[in-house]
């Protein structure tokens, strides 16, 4: 698949070019500052991105400044995930920017479903038209409590 790329006037880039995906910083953000994918293996995330869209967001000089990865067939179904924007880049309108340019993809259009999970970023996504399940008794999930084998404590 060719990649997109978009930037802004401040020099902000955003691109689905895999090689330019800084993994160290993604990985590093995700295992230790994310309360979704904590602890999760380098290897895993890895494979994670080998098969996703993933749209990198890069700072005027550069480096990584935030990330989204999409699992989607490319024709029905997107579920949008792992999005960030690292703290030292937030209050610049990023995220915002990030999502328009995630959802101008010309791979997520027509599809018959978009999803996402979000402990604390409503008030983003609902800009991009998500809203509360519509029928949530027809949604069924396997969830492993504890995948990447993080301590419990009691």
């Amino acid at each position: 698949m060719p990649s997109s790329l978009h930037q802004r006037a401040d020099g902000y880039l955003i691109s689905t070019d895999p090689a330019r995906l800084d993994l160290d910083v993604i990985h590093d953000f995700l295992a230790n500052d994310s309360y979704w994918a904590r602890k999760m293996p380098r290897e895993l995330l890895d494979r994670a991105i080998r098969n996703s869209l993933n749209f990198g967001l890069y700072a005027p000089d550069g480096r990584q400044a935030g990330f989204a990865r999409v699992v989607t067939d490319r024709a029905t179904f997107t579920w949008l995930c792992d999005v960030f924007v690292l703290p030292e880049f937030r209050g610049k309108g990023l995220s915002k920017w990030l999502m328009e340019c995630v959802w101008a993809h010309p791979d997520l259009q027509g599809q018959r479903r978009h999803l996402l999970a979000t402990l604390d970023a409503h008030t983003l996504y609902t800009q991009f038209g998500f809203s509360p399940l519509a029928e949530p008794e027809r949604f069924l999930e396997i969830r492993f409590s504890n995948p990447y084998g993080v301590p419990t404590s009691h």
